[in-house]
């Protein structure tokens, strides 16, 4: 009985160690003026370090090469030339390291519209207060905190993965 009690507190324990971070997952971006969705999200830890990149777009194939980028980026994690990669499958959010629960900075989003790269902070809001549902955001800055945040809405796989 008591090997039994062990082995389901180990099993309950490796649970919490392997639990997601409240901002992981699935989400729609929405274009902050225009209040539109623009794309689908995966929003992945990895190595204890945040990454996001898109699934699906709103009026574009997904295939289609992020011809407005650079060659390369700093810190971009995956190796080859970033202006030639597709727009969905490309990790454009990256190297964000865990601030507090739901909570990540430090890191990077490259814009692939415009090929700009700013710094980047995710954080995940819940309902309540001044947010009906749940809601991630993705803040990208210059400088000295001037930026713009998008406040994305969580989805399924299903959803991040079919616009068009």
């Amino acid at each position: 009985m008591k090997n039994l009690f062990f082995v389901c507190l180990v099993f309950l324990a490796g649970q919490f160690c392997f639990a997601l971070d409240p901002a992981e997952g699935f989400w729609l971006s929405i274009d902050e003026k225009s209040g539109q969705v623009t794309a689908g999200w995966e929003i992945y830890e990895s190595g204890g370090v945040l990454y996001g990149k898109m699934l699906s777009l709103v009026g574009r194939p997904g295939s289609e090469p992020a011809a407005k980028c650079k060659k390369s980026y700093q810190g971009f994690p995956v190796a080859g030339l970033v202006n030639q990669m597709p727009l969905a499958g490309t990790p454009w959010i990256f190297g964000l390291r865990r601030e507090s629960e739901g909570a990540w900075t430090g890191g990077h989003v490259v814009n692939p519209e415009d090929g700009n790269m700013y710094r980047c902070k995710i954080t995940r809001h819940g309902t309540g207060g001044r947010f009906e549902t749940e809601a991630l955001e993705m803040r990208g800055e210059i400088g000295l905190g001037i930026g713009r945040s998008q406040f994305w809405r969580r989805c399924t796989r299903e959803e991040a993965a079919a616009l068009r």
